[in-house]
């Protein structure tokens, strides 16, 4: 896949199912525009189930909210219907369906034909050939036939189609049962998308395969450093001894990514990619007699067959513990995984996802109340894999200080022997049903959440008990405490995995190792006939809507306060925002104070109650500190709007010193403090931001150990106390109107006659590059990853047009020159982008970042790939016309709304603006030039000195090649982080 997919499920995510004491919603039948479709009445979806007559499941789900779609393909076939000779074969495919087939992708078929047949023999010799030496014989023939072929080829067709008819987020994912491919794509290009998509499925040619091939080796080795991938690999292997869930990782085993069939992975396609196991998914603002007349006609080449879908063996119960442990240098964690009933179980599925809110839900489950509130660890959680054959569920746990592996799951075991024991208050379970419907009504303004719960649906049982999902919630009320307590009894005992995530050196890891590969040719400004074609065809052009925030923006006052308003006149949801302008760089502690009053309690309530309370209304609170601003947010239904704010006050000015409290507080802060350290993607942070700004900079921005240790729960408090005393702005998205809200406030939210000023922020100054420089930090990885950073000019909103088609253009997304050349050519990295960032305050600078994660040994072959690109930006007409009408495109469909149009203008404020920039940007970008991207390439990238950020493994590295890229400085952790 192109990015790599394992969906961990939070308690807040709905399961797909229903609860059989529960008569479900009845399915109805209805006809428009020639096309029967099925429905259930009071979905709040409003979805369109299509069968065609070649079997195709086409799903269809208006939303007006924006004029954009996201839609998904999706094949009920993933790493589960593997051959057992050939495993991540489904996700081999996935890569190569981006590659084109016989009319788009190529120069010239007829010539690229006889070549990509060889190449398709000379892998089957190369798969079933041991000797070494011959196979190393038989892939230097690979790599100099598919360079030949390349020549024919053009790279990344598939995405310049994409990206100039104005599509966003071109992706797609393989997991155990499914693999499905994504694009959101604006509301007028329905019929490019669709003959864009009916040839990619009609007859995908795999070419440039060995390039490819080169990056699914990247993602299984950056697999190989990723302890979280590792432990969820070892606990699927215990769980399932004899079902594919276990026994086949979606990447692939290293045997078998070393010996890849394109013959094998052709008949996978044959077998599975067929139309009556394939759904299509519209949600966003369509017609949907329009959209099924035109799938219809665009699929109807497609044939049925029978499919056969993997059925795996039935696994024997486990009876005790099983225990397993994965090694690495990440911070350690343990894990109980229990082996659940499946999805299509109705009535089972129902009760874990009741019994899974009961144990997590954020605010009042029994981890939340009895172990993340009362701070007797670092942190616990659940996470949830509801699969077809069985679900896979787990509680997770990390150690604070001073406790072992041990004493957390000792604590996880309990809160299972309080749910045995019904040791929890039966009106939860009304709450809980109260927050998934609020849940609900937040997750229907996304298109995304939308295509993606219809796509579970199909892959889990074809959209065929979706009558059950849509009747979910009505399912969950009728769910007992004793119902919950039987099915614990029944499932949560000691059947479960138990894994410790150690530090420590894994001495198993065995990277794959990868043959030489000649860089092959992208044809960059080729274009064949097929895009060509697609480019032509008529659309009706969007136009752009602009944000006035004199007419978009209510302003008035709320008490002293400042009071920004928008009304929300779709549903019955509020948001209120307390803006503060100050946050780390005003006070180093606030992040602590605040972190404190999650945990505080009053003179009339426990924090326990405080959360309970919370729930019980279906309402929240948040809090934000970033570096310049502090955000605390309360939302939630309108209904219950006055016991929110009042609820959130009496904390704020309420909350009482609780040293014991504040020792726990520590303790775990310390403890998360040093896992960063542990962190390669922190330490990397962390160096770019010494890059960025020198030895003292806002990532190191922190209190000591010791200053940490010296804080008290009084001083907290009385700084808590006061925050309503500095100045603030209330910021109000919801139903109710501005006198009612302006009033409310005031009534509710306690403040001053007068505010008082923050205190003034820390100023950082960003560092002159004056030279070459090599900051590193190591770590224990088979991986490198690389940072170029380089500060420039200060902030002109004129240029916004030209930075942004430049990124465009250069760095950005799957269809930039970085992506194509270090990726697709040359296969040195997986992830790799370059782009000049722009600062987000007027008198701040302009910044130059760039990134490769590639393996160590491939390290220098990376940077000088990079530095190459940075020293000469390639010209191609095509794809400078391709960025360009992306980026109008992308403006055009753009809709700013709600809360965002409140933050939007917030932000303009920082850049000295007094109006929507999109404007601009929208008319200058048609104007824009070629040679206006290479004059900022020349005067602000170009030949320019670079700090490199690298971190990586000592014992792969070579130290004077790190210092052939400038003086090298090797940071210790306390360097970096401040602590």
């Amino acid at each position: 896949m192109r990015k790599m997919f394992l969906l961990l499920v939070s308690a807040t995510m709905l399961v797909q199912a229903a609860f059989s004491q529960s008569a479900p919603p009845v399915w109805k039948e209805a006809q428009s525009g020639g096309y029967k479709y099925r429905f259930i009445p009071g979905d709040p979806m409003q979805a369109r189930f299509y069968t065609l007559s070649n079997g195709l499941t086409v799903i269809l789900s208006v939303n007006k909210k924006d004029p954009r779609i996201q839609t998904l393909i999706g094949v009920r076939a993933g790493s589960n219907s593997d051959p057992a000779t050939h495993t991540g074969l489904a996700h081999y495919l996935e890569h190569l369906l981006f590659k084109g087939t016989s009319k788009f992708g190529s120069l010239d078929w007829a010539k690229e034909k006889p070549l990509l047949d060889n190449i398709e023999k000379l892998y089957d010799t190369y798969n079933r050939t041991t000797d070494e030496a011959k196979r190393k014989a038989i892939y230097r023939q690979i790599d100099s036939v598919s360079g030949v072929a390349a020549t024919f080829a053009i790279a990344n067709e598939y995405d310049k189609m994409m990206t100039n008819m104005g599509a966003q987020g071109t992706n797609a994912h393989t997991w155990v049962e499914e693999t499905v491919y994504q694009e959101d794509i604006p509301s007028t290009a329905v019929d490019k998308f669709l003959a864009v998509q009916a040839e990619r499925f009609r007859d995908p040619q795999f070419r440039i395969f060995h390039t490819e091939l080169e990056a699914v080796y990247e993602e299984k080795n950056r697999g190989l450093d990723n302890d979280g991938r590792k432990m969820y690999e070892t606990s699927l292997t215990a769980l399932f001894p004899t079902h594919n869930y276990g026994q086949q990782s979606t990447i692939g085993t290293i045997e078998h990514l070393k010996n890849p069939s394109l013959i094998e992975i052709r008949k996978f396609y044959n077998k599975y990619y067929v139309p009556n196991n394939m759904a299509i998914i519209f949600a966003g603002d369509f017609d949907p007699d329009y959209v099924i007349r035109k799938v219809d006609a665009a699929f109807s080449y497609m044939k049925p067959k029978p499919v056969t879908e993997y059925t795996g063996p039935k696994e024997h119960p486990i009876t005790q513990p099983i225990v397993k442990e994965v090694f690495g240098p990440d911070a350690e964690n343990i894990s109980l995984a229990f082996r659940m009933p499946g999805a299509t179980d109705t009535r089972n599925t129902v009760l874990l996802n009741v019994v899974a809110y009961v144990l997590s839900n954020g605010k009042a489950g029994l981890l939340d109340l009895n172990l993340n509130q009362q701070q007797k660890l670092l942190r616990a959680s659940i996470s949830l894999y509801p699969w077809k054959d069985y679900s896979v569920f787990s509680l997770n746990g990390r150690a604070k200080q001073d406790q072992s592996l041990d004493d957390v799951k000792d604590l996880l075991l309990s809160q299972l022997t309080a749910l045995r024991n019904g040791d929890f208050d039966e009106s939860l379970i009304k709450a809980i049903v109260n927050n998934i419907k609020l849940d609900e009504i937040q997750g229907l303004e996304s298109n995304e959440t939308r295509a993606n719960s219809l796509m579970d649906a199909f892959i889990k049982h074809r959209g065929q008990n979706w009558n059950y999902d849509v009747g979910m919630i009505d399912a969950m009320s009728k769910v007992t405490k004793k119902d919950i307590t039987d099915f614990a009894n029944k499932f949560l005992t000691n059947n479960y995995v138990l894994l410790y995530k150690r530090k420590g050196e894994d001495k198993d890891i065995a990277k794959v190792d990868k043959p030489p590969i000649t860089p092959v040719a992208v044809n960059r400004d080729a274009q064949s006939d097929f895009l060509k074609k697609v480019a032509a065809m008529p659309e009706t052009p969007v136009q752009p809507l602009w944000l006035d925030f004199q007419k978009d923006i209510q302003k008035g006052k709320a008490g002293p306060a400042e009071l920004l308003y928008v009304q929300n006149k779709d549903n019955s949801l509020f948001r209120l925002h307390y803006r503060f302008d100050m946050g780390n760089f005003s006070d180093r502690q606030l992040g602590m104070a605040l972190e404190y009053l999650k945990l505080a309690g009053t003179d009339k309530f426990t924090s326990e109650d405080i959360s309970k309370q919370f729930y019980q209304i279906a309402c929240n609170f948040s809090v934000n500190v970033e570096n310049e601003e502090t955000t605390v947010t309360l939302s939630g239904l309108q209904e219950n709007f006055d016991k929110a704010v009042a609820l959130f006050d009496h904390l704020l000015t309420q909350c009482k010193a609780d040293e014991k409290v504040l020792t726990g507080l520590k303790n775990r802060m310390l403890k998360s403090r040093a896992d960063n350290k542990l962190n390669k993607a922190s330490i990397l942070r962390g160096l770019r931001s010494y890059a960025t700004y020198g030895a003292k900079n806002p990532f190191n921005l922190q209190l000591s150990n010791e200053e940490l240790n010296a804080l008290t729960a009084e001083g907290l408090v009385q700084q808590l106390h006061d925050l309503s005393n500095i100045r603030h702005s209330v910021i109000y998205y919801g139903p109710a109107t501005m006198a009612s809200v302006s009033g409310d406030v005031a009534r509710l939210h306690k403040q001053p006659a007068a505010f008082k000023d923050a205190k003034p922020a820390a100023a950082f100054t960003r560092t002159v590059n004056t030279g070459n420089k090599v900051l590193f930090a190591d770590y224990d990885m088979v991986q490198a990853e690389v940072n170029w950073v380089r500060n420039t000019d200060g902030y002109d909103a004129s240029r916004t047009a030209v930075v942004d088609l430049y990124n465009n253009y250069f760095g950005y997304g799957m269809g930039s020159i970085v992506f194509q050349t270090i990726r697709e050519s040359k296969a040195l990295a997986y992830s790799t982008y370059a782009f000049y960032a722009s600062p987000v305050k007027k008198d701040d600078k302009y910044s130059m970042l760039a990134y490769v994660g590639s393996q160590a040994d491939k390290i220098n072959e990376a940077i000088v790939g990079m530095n190459e690109l940075l020293t000469t930006l390639p010209e191609s007409d095509k794809a400078f016309e391709t960025a360009r009408s992306s980026m109008r495109k992308g403006i055009e469909t753009e809709r700013i709304t709600q809360d965002g149009i409140v933050f939007n203008y917030l932000g303009a404020l920082k850049l000295g603006l007094n109006s929507d920039i999109r404007k601009s940007v929208y008319e200058r970008a048609g104007q824009l030039k070629f040679s206006d991207l290479q004059q900022l390439h020349q005067t602000e990238v170009s030949g320019k000195p670079y700090t490199y950020c690298i971190v990586a493994s000592e014992k792969r590295l070579a130290a004077d090649d790190l210092k052939k890229y400038g003086d090298v400085q090797k940071l210790s952790l306390e360097e970096i982080f401040g602590y």
